[in-house]
């Protein structure tokens, strides 16, 4: 059951934190999911948060943790000791613990690793392992806990490992089979445990076509390939085969999303957010937004030195003026539009910088269908514009018609441009969502004017200029 919190239901639970009253709030929380708890904690005051968060079973507590919002928890973890972390820390997986500790301060992460240590030295060794990983690898994405059986043991044992292990770790999905070196060498579905002999070798019935990933694939790469094969879990191998670690569908989903919002982001002349919209200060949020935009406000003063070359023509034929927001934000609306679907189609692998040429041919070709459609309308607005004011004089046909071949002009060039920089930015080594749609459009509305003037200038020839 979705569980929805409201305004009133976190006053209520303010309410009982300031009045202690620990029956309704037990009543309240101890069927609640993390995610709701974390919901919670993100919106009550911080003080408030602590005293709940001392509320929580253990377990429920450490999960809630990992969901709350970054900055969030950042504010939430500087609240607690260094002994109060490293016992939440004790119950998450190693991946969640990792980063967890990956956000704390330099001197609070060697003395929570050093009281973890004290209780489970395994954990503290797989925590700081994990944090050697650059965050987006898949050594970094990983946890380390699993079930592994060596090729040359017997059903019986798997079944033994799995019972040693099933307490501490969640989402099993399989049983990794390793050779004497810790080499994957295959995996046991669940499924076959139940169904095989316990007296069979497991290398009789073990699934030896495994996919892996290595630890410093990019987790984006690890995302596409977990996509291409359906698959809930992947094996995460060394540069010498042997396991080190796994990577469930959660934490891919979560990684997707991160990674979305920093191209819708950069798409939009944004710098990355570091934490949520909320969660940005004023003055950070305006550093984020004035670089790009200076930037963009400096390229969009070209169309000012752009229509200082056609001041005459201007002058002589004030009603080409009318038009040039029309011309540009037609190109720029194009230009955006297939920016934004080959920046997509770039990040799902669907073409390749090498496509280009192919890519190119086709926007052509769309980008003049585009054109003439719009070029027509633009046509039509003229035409009966003109059966109701005299605004476009006498020779208005051959203004609609200038105008339409203009937007011929300028959506074709914007298409080209909008599916080519992103694929230059690529080529370059640089992230394509960077500012591309914004880019593009600036850079339409510069030469756009140039490609309506100049067809102004030809066809308007004699009879206007």
């Amino acid at each position: 059951m979705n569980f929805e919190v409201t305004e009133e239901f976190l006053d209520k639970v303010s309410s009982a934190i300031r009045s202690n009253d620990i029956k309704w709030l037990d009543k309240q929380l101890k069927n609640l999911h993390p995610a709701d708890i974390a919901e919670i904690l993100n919106e009550i005051e911080l003080d408030e948060g602590k005293k709940l968060y001392y509320f929580l079973d253990d377990k429920l507590a450490a999960d809630a943790l990992i969901e709350m919002e970054e900055d969030k928890r950042e504010r939430f973890l500087a609240l607690l000791t260094s002994e109060q972390i490293a016992d939440q820390i004790d119950h998450l997986p190693s991946d969640e613990a990792a980063d967890v500790i990956a956000e704390l301060p330099e001197k609070i992460q060697e003395e929570v690793l050093r009281e973890i240590e004290k209780d489970d030295a395994a954990q503290a060794s797989d925590i700081v392992d994990l944090l050697k990983y650059d965050e987006n690898t898949a050594g970094g994405l990983m946890q380390k806990e699993l079930v592994k059986v060596n090729s040359g043991r017997s059903m019986i044992d798997c079944v033994r490992e799995l019972r040693k292990h099933a307490d501490h770790i969640e989402d099993i999905y399989a049983i990794y089979v390793v050779d004497d070196s810790d080499r994957l060498v295959g995996i046991i579905p669940l499924k076959k445990i139940l169904t095989t002999s316990l007296k069979a070798k497991i290398l009789d019935v073990c699934e030896p076509e495994v996919v892996s990933v290595k630890t410093n694939m990019d987790v984006e790469e690890v995302a596409k390939v977990m996509e291409k094969y359906n698959l809930v879990f992947i094996s995460v191998v060394d540069s010498l085969g042997r396991l080190v670690g796994r990577i469930t569908i959660d934490d891919v989903v979560d990684v997707i999303r991160k990674e979305e919002t920093e191209d819708v982001q950069k798409m939009a002349a944004v710098q990355v957010l570091d934490d949520s919209y909320m969660g940005t200060s004023y003055f950070q949020m305006i550093k984020k937004r004035a670089g790009w935009l200076i930037v963009l406000f400096v390229g969009e003063s070209f169309t000012a030195t752009a229509m200082s070359f056609f001041e005459n023509n201007i002058a002589k034929a004030v009603v080409l003026a009318l038009f040039v927001p029309l011309i540009i934000s037609s190109g720029g609306n194009t230009g955006s539009q297939a920016s934004s679907l080959i920046i997509r189609a770039l990040a799902l692998g669907q073409v390749s910088v090498k496509e280009w040429w192919r890519i190119a041919r086709r926007e052509i070709w769309i980008g003049l269908s585009l054109g003439i459609i719009l070029g027509m309308i633009g046509f039509l607005r003229v035409a009966v514009w003109s059966l109701f004011v005299d605004v476009y004089g006498p020779h208005w046909m051959m203004v609609g018609i200038t105008v339409g071949i203009a937007l011929v002009g300028v959506v074709v060039w914007g298409n080209l441009m909008g599916s080519l920089f992103p694929i230059i930015l690529k080529r370059l080594g640089w992230d394509p969502a960077v500012a591309s749609a914004p880019f593009v459009a600036t850079l339409v509305d510069v030469t756009g004017l140039i490609i309506y003037f100049s067809v102004a200038a030809i066809m308007l020839q004699g009879i206007l200029l």
